[in-house]
């Protein structure tokens, strides 16, 4: 049976797969458009099983607010030129849609894993679903950095803080990536941690040597203020004014939280 060029681009319509699959998909069917739907499932999903292990660098984020929630979801896949095809920033726009009508994070990324399975067909690369995250509080404010691979949300406690002011704390988010709000959030396993590998350093240090333990910990010490300030949101110099703290410009008790997101 000849095959024509119309049932050729019917199937590529339905499918996204290239003409020269398609055509081979119709072949090996004589024109069946379900019968090669399904041919071209059977051998598009054999090659999404063997892409699985495939690294997934590249990818978007996509996130919008709406009240006091915020939705964000990143997916991945392997190639930057994929990740900005109208097809992959289709399906993450879907997959949000998802995540807000299903108003949970679990059962939204379930649908999303199903639906994927398509997209792998169309696009032929492995998709990872990164992250999938509603935050809610009592003003939610995102900033989105203009490549779409990287996001911050901050919280604040008050629904009257002025949106702009907390934008420009999520862009520094994204950019300082700090580990916790204020220093009374680090853990004491992380400043343990933290002590012991500075205690390493001044030990193989020629200008230490010879020097006791007990005075490298008081040494110590002094420098662990340093090193809670530079992993605490709130103690940052503020990159957009340096010699302001973020506490400075945004207010110590104004923040209930900061979430930071990359591809």
């Amino acid at each position: 049976m000849a095959i024509t060029a119309a049932q050729v681009k019917e199937l590529r319509d339905i499918t996204g797969i290239s003409m020269m699959e398609c055509k081979k998909a119709l072949e090996e069917t004589n024109g069946n458009i379900e019968e090669s739907i399904d041919v071209l499932r059977k051998k598009w999903l054999s090659k999404a099983a063997k892409a699985a292990d495939r690294q997934t660098s590249e990818g978007i984020i996509k996130v919008e607010c709406e009240g006091n929630k915020c939705y964000i979801v990143s997916v991945q896949c392997e190639t930057d030129f994929v990740a900005k095809t109208d097809v992959f920033q289709k399906m993450a726009s879907e997959f949000l849609q998802v995540l807000k009508t299903e108003g949970n994070e679990e059962t939204a990324k379930e649908k999303m894993e199903v639906m994927k399975t398509e997209y792998v067909m169309k696009m032929g690369e492995n998709i990872n679903i990164k992250d999938v995250k509603i935050i809610s509080g009592g003003k939610v404010v995102p900033y989105l950095h203009s490549n779409e691979k990287l996001a911050a949300v901050v919280v604040s406690k008050e629904t009257t803080t002025d949106d702009e002011k907390l934008k420009q704390v999520a862009m520094h988010v994204t950019a300082t990536n700090p580990d916790v709000l204020s220093p009374a959030d680090i853990s004491e396993a992380v400043i343990t941690k933290e002590k012991s590998i500075q205690l390493e350093i001044m030990k193989n240090d020629p200008k230490m040597a010879g020097k006791p333990e007990e005075v490298l910990l008081k040494i110590i010490e002094g420098k662990m203020d340093k090193f809670k300030s530079d992993i605490s949101l709130l103690e940052q110099a503020f990159v957009i004014n340096p010699d302001q703290k973020v506490k400075d410009f945004i207010g110590a008790n104004t923040l209930e939280s900061f979430y930071r997101f990359n591809i």
